[in-house]
């Protein structure tokens, strides 16, 4: 139950940080912050094992300040990515 908490307090932090970093609008409420600060965590993990082992292994980013760092630049990457994909703008 407590890692559940964690990832929903990670993907809120992760989530808001990073639709503050990025440049232009981006739409949605709580729920979609949060679901992307959690989207971001995984990516930053995946991201963060390929970088250091690698290999491409399934993993997440945890509730610490490297974690949360690792987090947003996930989200970061994947505000990019889902911009690319529905062909807005960010401007």
């Amino acid at each position: 139950m407590l890692n559940i908490i964690a990832w929903i307090v990670l993907g809120l932090i992760a989530g808001a940080i990073a639709k503050a970093i990025y440049p232009g609008r981006q739409g949605g409420g709580i729920v979609s912050t949060m679901v992307l600060g959690i989207v971001g965590a995984v990516i930053g993990g995946i991201v963060v094992t390929l970088l250091e082992t690698g290999r491409f292994q399934l993993t997440a980013a945890t509730l610490s300040i490297p974690g949360v760092i690792v987090a947003v630049i996930g989200a970061i990457i994947a505000i990019f990515l889902w911009n690319l994909l529905a062909g807005r703008s960010s401007y």
